[in-house]
């Protein structure tokens, strides 16, 4: 059914109801990561950066703050202190000496294939626990969830 054909009190409950439950479900998954994480893991802010960079090696700060849809100055922040940490490295460009590219560290490298483990097994734990027909129902609303996200982004 086309969203134009949804009630609006519908269409506003869903989407009260759905960021309810996304916020409920990071907050679950970043409890169980603290606990299990041998170090402070990093705030999220910080966790999307290093994933973009691993995605995007070599972006710029500017190119990062596009991206995740975040300011130039918060992004460049985030930067200083994760070079601080040595997670981040900060490479000029040959042509601009203004401009850096940023690229993980090995280091970074380690510490995000293990958070993202640890979030992926406690995901899939949870998954497991669950109904065929939960199952059915989460893995159709994958899609639904993607194009949320992407119409989301765009009107940003």
């Amino acid at each position: 059914m086309p969203a134009d054909s949804v009630p609006s009190p519908d269409i506003d409950h869903m989407a009260s109801r759905l960021v309810a439950s996304l916020s409920s479900l990071s907050r679950s998954v970043e409890r169980r990561v603290d606990r299990d994480y041998a170090r402070p893991k990093p705030p999220e802010a910080q966790l999307a950066l290093l994933r973009h960079v691993a995605d995007h090696g070599g972006v710029t700060v500017r190119e990062a703050a596009e991206a995740l849809l975040m300011k130039p100055n918060n992004v460049s922040a985030l930067v200083r202190q994760l070079t601080e940490r040595g997670l981040l490295e900060r490479r000029p460009d040959a042509v601009d000496k203004r401009v850096a590219h940023l690229h993980l560290t090995p280091t970074a490298r380690r510490e995000l294939a293990e958070v993202g483990r640890l979030m992926s097994a406690h995901v899939a734990r949870a998954l497991r626990a669950m109904t065929d027909g939960e199952l059915d129902a989460l893995g159709s609303a994958l899609g639904a969830l993607n194009a949320l996200d992407e119409n989301l982004r765009h009107s940003a």
